[in-house]
């Protein structure tokens, strides 16, 4: 098996999620009590966000970067960082280190592709949302993604970053996202992505009117992939 390592803490909610379903797996495909080779780097996140708030990318990349390279320095063969949100200052880091950080978006764009998707709604953080370096590469594939609802924008920042950062899944909460998708369900859309680590604490993912393509999911299913040699 190949050694990966995951920048994680962003939140450490959805690292545990990774973490999990990574070995999960893995124990499943090789049996007994067969484990994947992974480090964690887990970041303190109000760094991050102390200088997210402030606009100062370079200074969060100069961060990013130096966790990616203890991960290479330690042994990693790829990395993964475990934020949609964060790949903001990808392209940033990814020039920095000698291994691959494989990217959250076109992991799931290759995933939808794979399935014939061509269009979709894409939810998330506010910057993922709005900001072209995650549309951006969904785009590129080939999928249409419908334009950000500015309501839905600040409701479902507001919610990932008050409530399931702090690994708090609401009934209300939950209630305002099937909502949601039930009414981007009558739209011409054919799948929606939950561009958050986080989300599928409130979405229940196999349950939908639509298919959902969960980063998460698909983020660590690549990193399966890459630990037992499959890609």
């Amino acid at each position: 098996m190949r050694k990966i390592g995951l920048i994680g803490g962003m939140s450490w909610v959805s690292t545990a999620s990774y973490y999990t379903r990574i070995n999960r797996i893995v124990q499943n495909r090789l049996g007994g009590f067969s484990s994947p080779h992974m480090l964690i780097e887990s970041v303190n996140f109000s760094d991050y966000a102390r200088l997210q708030s402030d606009d100062d990318w370079d200074a969060a990349a100069g961060l990013m970067t130096r966790s990616a390279k203890r991960l290479e320095n330690s042994g990693a063969t790829a990395v993964l960082i475990c934020s949609n949100a964060m790949h903001k200052i990808y392209d940033r880091v990814q020039p920095e280190i000698g291994v691959p950080i494989l990217h959250i978006a076109d992991c799931v764009g290759d995933k939808m592709v794979a399935d014939g998707i061509k269009s979709a709604t894409l939810v998330g953080t506010r910057n993922v949302m709005t900001e072209g370096f995650y549309r951006k590469r969904l785009v590129g594939k080939g999928i249409t993604l419908s334009p950000p609802d500015e309501e839905r924008v600040e409701e479902i920042d507001r919610i990932i970053y008050e409530e399931l950062m702090f690994g708090q899944a609401k009934r209300e909460s939950e209630r305002t996202m099937k909502t949601y998708i039930t009414n981007i369900a009558k739209q011409e859309i054919e799948a929606i992505v939950l561009g958050c680590t986080e989300l599928d604490l409130i979405v229940d993912t196999k349950a939908n009117i639509l298919p959902i393509y969960d980063s998460t999911e698909i983020h660590a299913d690549a990193a399966i992939e890459w630990i037992l040699g499959e890609a």
